[in-house]
């Protein structure tokens, strides 16, 4: 079941938990996950953002609304990148980023959704 982020402090322990994992098994990702943060807070619609939780820990992967349109947020362990899927975590492919994407493409990426 998700975990809504209702606050900064809710969020704090969301980054907190990526950042320490990313730092440990994903270091490929481990600086764009700021980044990404940024522009999803930036870009979000009024609806909290939604984290997956299991048996009370909140995991990678993350759901945000932007201009009603749902996106996915998950860690591809495959191309060793966080990928941004519409919809669901299996839904069109919008972007996967990087610690190699610079930060102008996730903000051309937000701005054209």
């Amino acid at each position: 079941m998700p975990t809504k982020i209702t606050d900064l402090d809710i969020l704090k322990e969301y980054i907190s938990g990526v950042m320490g994992r990313a730092d440990h098994h994903a270091k490929n990702i481990n600086e764009i996950t700021l980044a990404l943060v940024g522009a999803i807070v930036w870009k979000k619609d009024e609806e909290p953002i939604e984290v997956m939780a299991h048996k009370g820990e909140m995991k990678n992967v993350l759901w945000v609304r932007i201009n009603a349109v749902r996106y996915a947020f998950s860690y591809n362990h495959h191309n060793k990148s966080v990928s941004m899927h519409r919809d669901s975590t299996h839904g069109i492919l919008v972007y996967s980023f990087s610690n190699q994407t610079p930060v102008s493409k996730i903000r051309e990426v937000f701005e054209a959704l």
